[in-house]
């Protein structure tokens, strides 16, 4: 192979990588990646509780609020359990366990189910389903028990979980309803009431004290209208008064 041809080909492969190079750099000019802020698919969810959140939630008296329930509503709500639950007695396991008699029955106890280690490990601490704890559990299942197979996002709303658990109760439950506490719901609220900043009238509450009310030439303040300091005070009576203020200047 002559020196001629050897010089060809490596122009022609200098010309192509030259080539390549200059068409890279002219698409990236044309076609410029642009990246958003904030990934599309970014679900932004605002904290319960601390500074500006939600309120806490007062605990519920279920002596009260379960004879009242309403049952019907609970069994609607059931429905977004069908897809893993079953609650006749006898029901087959799901993806979750058959939850017929879970009111009074031990956590991560049901035959037949592949419990998570969370889940029996509960059963052994709180030794049963009452209705407080089904409560917790079921408003955010990963938070109150990490860990659990449970995927459920949660019931949040209290109203709801309570018509939830007293349709559970009509499926076999063990545990009686407990009679009603009202005074042990309302003592965390009171407790919140005493812990507020005072009402706005209190002077306390802004940290700041009323001022008192000043006079024109009140003793207290030196108020506007007050002589200054070493002035001759002001003659009162009718001796003091102008005689052609008085009318009765001589003629």
């Amino acid at each position: 192979m002559s020196d001629l041809t050897v010089n060809k080909i490596a122009g022609a492969v200098l010309a192509t990588g030259l080539a390549l190079v200059g068409l890279r750099e002219i698409s990236a000019g044309v076609f410029a990646p642009q990246h958003v802020e904030k990934p599309g698919y970014l679900v932004e969810v605002a904290e319960e509780g601390g500074a500006g959140g939600a309120a806490a939630e007062a605990p519920i008296d279920w002596g009260t609020v379960l004879p009242t329930a309403d049952v019907a509503a609970g069994e609607a709500t059931f429905n977004k359990c069908k897809s893993c639950h079953t609650i006749d007695q006898g029901g087959a396991n799901g993806t979750g366990p058959n939850l017929f008699g879970v009111v009074g029955h031990k956590p991560g106890s049901h035959a037949g189910f592949a419990y998570s280690e969370a889940m029996v490990a509960l059963g052994g601490k709180i030794g049963q389903w009452d209705d407080a704890h089904l409560s917790d559990f079921i408003s955010a299942p990963q938070k109150y028990l990490p860990g659990t197979k449970m995927t459920f996002v949660g019931i949040k709303k209290a109203e709801e979980r309570v018509n939830l658990i007293a349709y559970l109760r009509t499926k076999g439950a063990s545990l009686p309803v407990p009679a009603p506490n009202p005074a042990a719901a309302a003592a965390p609220a009171a407790d919140a009431a005493a812990a507020a900043p005072a009402a706005a009238g209190d002077p306390t509450a802004t940290g700041s004290t009323a001022q008192p009310a000043t006079t024109s030439g009140g003793p207290a303040g030196q108020g506007a209208g007050a002589p200054a300091p070493g002035a001759p005070t002001e003659q009162r009576g009718a001796s003091a008064a102008s005689p052609t203020a008085s009318g009765n200047s001589r003629q």
